[in-house]
């Protein structure tokens, strides 16, 4: 690459995302300036104070002016009104893209708001930990990890070429698919187990008082992994289940059959059909292994950056 992709990048949302893509992009020299801002004053004053962009506007539309790439990163939900407030401020020619967990429901909500000559890519780095806000960011956030881009009718190749360019360049894997299949994936590979653990915690935290304490305690590492899944954001994650809600229903109806075949085989004393689960789970976590997705070291509490990544 003989220069910066973008003269210049704009991030509307200085959360874990936001300010780790903006990181990332100073080490790697992809921009020649980065401007961002968030709703929060304080949000804005603290990536102000950390210097990792070029230029902290007060409002989204001050943040795209002249932006060749505007990268969203709010709460899915969010992402339709931001596009509204920014469609008549972006110059022809710029790519737009966010970074949501559901894809579907963010291009239904954004192509018809963009004017001509704007492309949306819309774009989902797997990669995140339980912490939030504009000091959680960190420049290798992405390296090693996926991001899936979904192009829609509003994007063009050239666009996805250079998204797929500057993902990339961010230390990303990068694949592309439909909107929808991303949906039918996230949504068993993310979605419900967040669902599940925020049920399991949420269950010790209507348990006696000495049972709940006892609970924290001793927890092994089951348990504790399901505390920071479900630490996470819970605005984002409401957002995530409401927006993806025909995939996880989809996804947690098979999950509800397969448990209460599980519930039927230990009533019943089945060791061979608990062995023979168990043995297909294995299988898969091997794949996992293997896919580069973690690794087979112990490693009670995650190293950051690398293992604890709160997938979304």
């Amino acid at each position: 690459m003989s220069g910066p992709l973008f003269d210049r990048i704009a991030l509307i949302g200085l959360g874990l995302i936001g300010s780790s893509i903006a990181l990332a992009a100073r080490r790697g020299t992809l921009a020649r300036e980065i401007a961002g801002t968030s709703r929060s004053p304080a949000t804005r004053a603290r990536a102000g104070e950390l210097g990792f962009l070029d230029h902290v506007a007060d409002t989204a539309a001050g943040a795209v002016k002249d932006a060749d790439l505007v990268i969203i990163g709010v709460p899915v939900r969010a992402t339709g009104a931001v596009v509204r407030e920014i469609a008549p401020h972006l110059k022809k020619g710029a790519i737009v893209s966010d970074a949501g967990s559901v894809k579907a429901s963010v291009v239904r909500d954004v192509e018809p708001l963009l004017p001509d000559g704007v492309s949306f890519v819309g774009g989902h780095p797997i990669a995140g930990t339980e912490e939030s806000g504009p000091d959680a960011g960190f420049a290798e956030l992405f390296d090693g990890r996926w991001c899936v881009l979904t192009p829609a009718a509003k994007s063009t190749p050239e666009a996805v070429e250079k998204l797929c360019q500057f993902w990339t360049a961010l230390g990303s894997r990068v694949e592309t698919m439909s909107a929808a299949h991303h949906d039918l994936v996230l949504a068993i590979t993310s979605h419900v187990p967040h669902l599940i653990a925020y049920n399991i915690v949420g269950t010790v935290s209507e348990l006696e008082t000495d049972t709940k304490s006892e609970v924290i305690k001793f927890s092994a590492s089951g348990f504790r992994d399901f505390t920071r899944i479900a630490a996470s954001d819970p605005v984002m994650w409401r957002d995530i289940f409401l927006s993806n809600k025909d995939a996880v229903l989809e996804m947690l109806g098979r999950f509800t059959e397969d448990l209460t075949a599980l519930q039927r085989a230990i009533r019943r004393d089945d060791g061979q059909a608990l062995l023979e689960m168990f043995t297909r789970t294995r299988a898969i976590r091997r794949g996992v292994i293997e896919a580069g997705q973690d690794t087979q070291e112990p490693d009670f509490g995650r190293t950051r950056g690398l293992h604890d990544a709160d997938d979304h």
